[in-house]
């Protein structure tokens, strides 16, 4: 590791170090050399194995070359319907290969990805670390011409947007799109108003005035905030930790990136009172790789708190210590599940951890830690601020305040909006200009895919819960073509671990096609529903326990779809038996048949 010298020098002998000098080797040389693989396990005092696994984790990092410049092209359904196609060819024609193939002159390497947390603002890659939304054809050329002739990606970015994607610690073409400002994340706020009322009051009362707020958790899970900090601090062995989980990687979610860029500060008090709270002296602002580009901003943010005593040592003249870190993930949708993250945020493969038990008692680095989403931070400050009965004067019966959505799709405004909860989905569409909607995908696609006659009921905890993504889809979209983005997503996302995902989520894709193509069977209606109740069932993390959902709630809410695809092929007899079809094999690895194998899992 001659020339990566200085990349290990005066960096600790610390395991939780590896995913950063991963990232330094892989930015220096395009990917991670062999030579680089055994110098890090040497340094680290980590087996190859280990190294090479952490990278072949991660989908920014690579064991082989990915070209001098790389394109990350999101794939996602909404890049799909801006026009992701054509901008894909542009750059397979420009560039000289196909994607997932570096150009013959080892210039350009093309490459597809996951929602990259620019969905209102699509077709979008970010190239060389560098975001490009809104491409066209025209602007590839223009990008691949410049790049082989030398030029670095930052200098290509045409138009700086809004707010703070200005600064010169940004300079981002990104559009903040925020539509709609509401009274909690956007009300005024006074700089450190949180943190200096949070240490005049004891950590008991800081989590109870949460407790009567009754803050879920705006992550999608809506766990109550209060209760899990409450179970962070009577865990006796120190010392605890908040981390905060800003992994946004469900498709169609951006609004933590809003938040993030323009109320940084806000997120890094809620972390202090959380912090507080808990009895922890450290926080983690768990960073997706997506959004690397802000860490500059942020560094800044945490330095100011840190002048103005709000972070560091005896804070706002208190006993009270408290400081954050950011710890940057590799690219892994998984990490976006708290017990994946913690892993990764300690230099680990992103794998969900076996529950019990459960972070606030065996958390970062083994210790009691409370993970809590972006959005739920910012709300608890200002819950701090104004008061537990403010917070409960808006929303609904069940889900008290406010929700940042992030809306995308067929409406004439996409963007951020912060509405009360328990809006219907009906006037939410009137809000955003989609009064055409067909169907409307509610939490991203691990949520629920419902049709019009479903546009009376409420978002909110109680009836239709959401992380944040709305996804918009006209009459005039292909449903099945949806729903089968949806499934490829979770098939490359699956970290593997467990067999009903690994294995079910493929099934159930090809399932999908085969009626797609004009070839299925009520029969295979059957097994869609069947099997995907089977891996909800059966898989060990909330990926796999959400995979399915694609299917079966398009499956519940739109059988007409499904009954128009099978009935035009009623006549044709299934050729094909999985289960006979893996006897042989399964009986020379002493292994059960395939399906039998997802059942008892």
């Amino acid at each position: 590791m001659k020339n990566d010298k200085g990349i290990l020098h005066g960096r600790p002998k610390d395991p939780s170090a590896l995913l950063d000098i991963i990232r330094d080797v892989q930015g220096r040389h395009g990917h991670v050399p062999e030579e680089a693989v055994s110098g890090i396990a040497a340094h680290l005092g980590l087996s190859k194995a280990e190294v090479r696994g952490a990278v072949t984790f991660y989908h920014f990092f690579s064991l082989e070359p990915r070209g001098r410049s790389t394109v990350y092209l999101n794939d996602s359904i909404t890049s799909r319907m801006k026009g992701r196609a054509a901008v894909a060819k542009a750059f397979e024609q420009e560039a000289g290969c196909r994607f997932g193939e570096v150009s013959p002159d080892g210039s350009i390497g093309l490459f597809p990805t996951s929602c990259i947390g620019m969905n209102d603002q699509e077709p979008s890659a970010i190239i060389d670390g560098v975001v490009f939304t809104q491409l066209t054809p025209l602007k590839v050329g223009h990008l691949v011409r410049a790049l082989r002739a030398g030029k670095p990606a930052q200098v290509l970015v045409d138009k700086y947007r809004d707010g703070a994607n200005q600064s010169d610690l940004v300079r981002s073409m990104v559009a903040n799109n925020i539509r709609r400002r509401g009274p909690v994340l956007f009300g005024p706020h006074e700089p450190g108003a949180a943190v200096r009322k949070a240490v005049a009051m004891t950590p008991e009362a800081v989590i109870e005035e949460i407790k009567r707020a009754n803050l879920l958790g705006r992550g999608g899970a809506g766990f109550p905030t209060g209760l899990k900090w409450d179970f962070c601090r009577r865990e006796k062995n120190p010392p605890h930790y908040v981390v905060c989980n800003a992994d946004e990687g469900e498709p169609g979610t951006f609004k933590d990136r809003v938040i993030l860029t323009e109320l940084s500060r806000l997120v890094f008090e809620g972390m202090a009172v959380a912090g507080y709270a808990v009895g922890a002296e450290e926080g983690v602002l768990y960073l997706r790789a997506e959004y690397d580009y802000l860490r500059p901003l942020l560094e800044s943010v945490l330095d100011g708190l840190r002048r103005e005593n709000l972070l560091g040592k005896s804070i706002a003249g208190s006993r009270f210590d408290f400081d954050i870190s950011i710890k940057l993930g590799g690219g892994a949708y998984i990490c976006g599940e708290e017990s994946a993250l913690l892993e990764s945020a300690q230099g680990k493969r992103g794998e969900p951890r076996n529950r019990p038990p459960f972070p606030v008692q065996i958390g970062y680095l083994g210790q009691p830690t409370t993970v809590n989403n972006v959005e739920t931070l910012c709300a608890a400050a200002k819950i701090i601020i104004h008061g537990a009965s403010w917070f409960n004067s808006m929303g609904s019966a069940n889900s008290s305040g406010t929700k940042l959505f992030s809306i995308s799709g067929d409406c004439e405004r996409p963007g951020v909006y912060e509405l009360e909860f328990g809006l219907t989905v009906r006037e939410l569409l009137d809000i955003v200009g989609a009064k055409d909607a067909f169907a409307v995908q509610i939490g991203g696609p691990s949520g629920a895919m419902i049709s019009r006659r479903d546009f009376g009921r409420r978002v909110a905890f109680e009836d239709l819960p959401t992380g944040g993504s709305i996804m918009i889809f006209g009459p005039w979209r292909d449903l099945f073509e949806i729903i089968d983005n949806f499934m490829e997503f979770f098939i490359e996302e699956s970290c593997g671990w467990c067999t009903p995902c690994r294995v079910g989520n493929i099934l159930l894709k090809e399932k999908l096609e085969k009626i797609m193509t004009g070839r299925g069977t009520r029969q295979d209606l059957a097994d869609l529903e069947n099997w995907g109740k089977m891996i909800k069932a059966m898989s060990r993390c909330g990926l796999g326990q959400t995979s399915p959902n694609p299917i079966l709630t398009s499956l519940q809410n739109f059988p007409e779809l499904y009954e128009a695809a099978v009935s035009k092929s009623r006549d044709v007899l299934p050729t094909f038996d999985l289960a006979e079809a893996t006897l042989e094999a399964a009986r020379l690895a002493n292994r059960r048949p395939a399906l039998e194998e997802v059942a008892h899992e």
